[in-house]
């Protein structure tokens, strides 16, 4: 057998992973995604991960409307090698406008962080960027802070703005709306 550090990974495309789904391979409620074709194991989601979750819905749906549908870890189809499924993401249209494929883009993305704040913060936020999402917040439960990052390049955000309880925010997206940061931290 060769040594491990000549062993070859084998990446997986978005269809293959989506074939793997599809034949009973992967369960459709497996907690795992896909990243630079690598299927990864998503961090179990203790009762405070789920309800940061659910207030960021809901105040999202409030600052969004019906013109925008708030998905609550599905996938977004992001290219051929990656296969996210974000805490919230807020995309363009109604829930029928997606029934024949994930979208490909999303107006906001939401990752709510405890045991995973490094990796949303590097991986995810490199994956976002390069992606062009535009708004990219991470509900950060270990300093109790909403990181609103912005102004995506191939190299990652240009801005990385840190907001504590008392603040408020606007998405790029509805920017009438005005969220205040301890509506979405439990």
């Amino acid at each position: 057998m060769p040594p491990a550090t000549q062993r070859r990974l084998r990446n997986f495309s978005r269809r293959d992973y989506e074939n793997m789904i599809g034949a009973g391979i992967i369960g459709e409620d497996e907690h795992v995604e896909l990243i630079g074709g690598r299927i990864i194991a998503m961090s179990p989601e203790g009762p405070v991960h789920a309800g940061a979750i659910d207030l960021c819905a809901e105040a999202l749906r409030r600052a969004f409307g019906s013109n925008h549908t708030v998905r609550v870890q599905h996938p977004l189809a992001v290219d051929l090698e990656d296969e996210p499924e974000p805490d919230v993401a807020v995309v363009r249209g109604g829930p029928r406008d997606h029934l024949a494929e994930h979208p490909h883009a999303a107006a906001l993305v939401v990752e709510v962080a405890e045991s995973s704040l490094a990796y949303d913060r590097g991986d995810k936020a490199l994956l976002y960027a390069r992606a062009g999402f535009a708004d990219y917040w991470i509900v950060n439960l270990v300093e109790r802070r909403v990181e609103v990052h912005r102004d995506p390049t191939p190299a990652g955000y240009r801005s990385r703005v840190s907001l504590a309880a008392g603040d408020e925010i606007a998405p790029l997206a509805a920017p009438a709306a005005r969220i205040a940061v301890a509506a979405l931290l439990p």
